[in-house]
């Protein structure tokens, strides 16, 4: 990097930073409570919601991972990123309502609403680890690798700085410092990743400046020459079916894992809680759910185009590094800055989410006559600690992956159909039972990892499947041997109703086309 681009990307972290504060500043003498700080008042517009729903998701895990998975196997790994949006309607229209009804601020605390203590502080602990040493840890792990290979600057200290401007943004601020810079970050990640996707397809198709007959040029010249990496859906005879099996990615394990992502999530789910309405924050997961049909042109092109303009890369997590360097100074200092925003966004978004599950869920319970003054303290010291842990753990967790996106997917894998059964008996069977809830729980680690060793040739999007039907079987069983007593959950469904607004609507059946239209094309 030149002179010229450190200078760009410092005007960013200016920027950004003093946005970040502007917008969280008090107002007279106003002391922040934990709604305002977790919640950011429950104030969000849709727009905000949106943006800050796809940085929250989108970080170095997804644009370094995704790419190098793109690399690896094609645009297959786009599935993610495109049943993710038909995964957002479902979400806005069947789960929100209920949350938002029964006036949730995080996923544990739901769990106590519906099946007790026990089930909220087992839940609130996993999330904590999960959140600390896999998503933090690989945003950090990931986001290094990228400013290492773009300015040279040592992996550990660039690791280091990435936490603490994640932290130090947002610490004052919370949520509302996180969600209303997201509008400025996505925009400048949207035109950062369109830039160098437009670049590297202009130079294979031979034009080294930028115009839409090169992009054309360079897509067509791409796929005669890799037709095999651009199959949406993988055949028994692909070398990657073991990771993305077929038609799993339609109607098979994918859908665990999205709805647990999108639906149970509270790093995301947390930015619709905060809506100013139900309508206002289905909206958004809308324009959220376009921006995830227009992520796999910003996040897997890339890695696709390095198969051509670096051919013979040591690991595929390079290629979109790589791609970088093809950029000129000034122009290579934004599109990085653009990397940066995302990286930062989502590091920010997990930090945050952090410590709203430490105070609310761990430590309010223990400590409830705790003033919200103090509490939004406590909250600040989580972020410290879940920052500081992540900056030491992620080189020897990560340190050693090929593909660190495929990694925390099958990670995550071991506990998401547990998640999804424990929820959605819960949301819509009163007979669920927290003994049933917890079977769950743990019997689908136990599953998982007892599959992993005894199937390891069954994929892992096919066990996540098998795992869900078996835990879900096994949940029910138990309700019915051990019902609930109707005291314990005080969730209503009174009064909530799933029917949605015209805009909501008319925007759901253009995602539902698009995608009919990509699947058809890239079958």
């Amino acid at each position: 990097m030149t002179p010229l681009d450190f200078t760009v990307l410092a005007i960013y972290a200016v920027c950004v930073f003093g946005l970040a504060q502007w917008v969280s500043r008090d107002r007279d003498n106003h002391s922040k409570t934990t709604t305002d700080y977790f919640l950011a008042g429950r104030s969000l517009p849709w727009w905000a919601i949106g943006a800050s729903l796809i940085a929250a998701n989108i970080s170095a895990e997804q644009i370094i991972g995704m790419s190098g998975s793109g690399y690896a196997i094609g645009l297959a790994i786009a599935s993610y990123e495109w049943m993710a949006a038909l995964t957002l309607l479902i979400v806005a229209k069947f789960l929100l309502p209920i949350f938002l009804k029964n006036n949730v601020s995080t996923m544990p605390e739901f769990l106590q609403q519906r099946y007790g203590p026990a089930v909220r502080s087992l839940m609130a602990v996993f999330w904590l680890a999960l959140y600390i040493f896999v998503n933090v840890t690989s945003i950090l792990w990931l986001g290094s690798i990228a400013v290492h290979a773009v300015t040279g600057v040592d992996q550990m200290t660039a690791l280091v700085i990435i936490g603490v401007f994640a932290l130090v943004y947002q610490l004052w601020g919370g949520l509302k410092a996180v969600a209303l810079t997201d509008i400025v970050q996505v925009t400048l990640l949207v035109a950062g990743g369109l830039t160098i996707t437009a670049i590297a397809l202009n130079r294979i198709g031979g034009d080294h400046g930028v115009s839409l007959d090169g992009v054309g040029a360079g897509f067509a010249d791409l796929m005669a020459r890799y037709p095999e990496k651009f199959h949406m859906i993988l055949g028994r005879d692909s070398p990657h079916y073991k990771e993305l099996p077929g038609l799993s990615v339609l109607i098979g394990g994918m859908w665990i894992m999205n709805l647990s992502y999108w639906g149970f999530n509270q790093y995301i789910i947390q930015r619709a809680l905060a809506a100013r309405t139900l309508g206002e924050a289905q909206n958004g997961i809308a324009f959220a759910a376009y921006l995830k049909l227009l992520m796999p042109v910003i996040v897997v092109a890339p890695g696709l185009s390095a198969l051509i303009l670096a051919p013979h890369l040591g690991k595929p997590d390079q290629a979109y590094p790589e791609m970088l360097k093809l950029l000129p100074p000034g122009l290579l200092g934004l599109v990085f800055a653009a990397l940066v925003a995302a990286i930062i966004a989502s590091l920010a978004a997990k930090i945050n989410s952090i410590a709203t599950i430490f105070t609310l869920d761990v430590y309010r319970p223990f400590r409830p006559n705790t003033i919200d003054k103090d509490l939004v303290k406590i909250g600040r010291l989580a972020a410290i600690a879940a920052t500081g842990i992540g900056i030491l753990a992620a080189p020897p967790l990560l340190g050693g992956f090929e593909q660190a996106f495929q990694y925390i997917q099958e990670f995550t894998g071991f506990f998401t159909p547990g998640i999804v059964v424990i929820f959605v008996l819960g949301m819509f069977w009163k007979r669920a039972s927290a003994a049933a809830a917890l079977t769950a729980a743990i019997g689908s680690a136990v599953l998982s990892l007892g599959f992993k060793l005894a199937a390891p040739e069954l994929p892992f999007m096919d066990r996540v499947g098998v795992v869900f039907l078996i835990s879900l079987a096994a949940a029910v069983v138990i309700s019915l041997v051990r019902p609930a007593r109707t005291e314990v959950s005080t969730v209503s469904l009174e009064g909530v109703s799933f029917r949605t607004g015209p805009i909501f609507n008319v925007a759901g059946i253009g995602v539902i086309l698009i995608l009919i239209a990509l699947y058809r094309t890239f079958w």
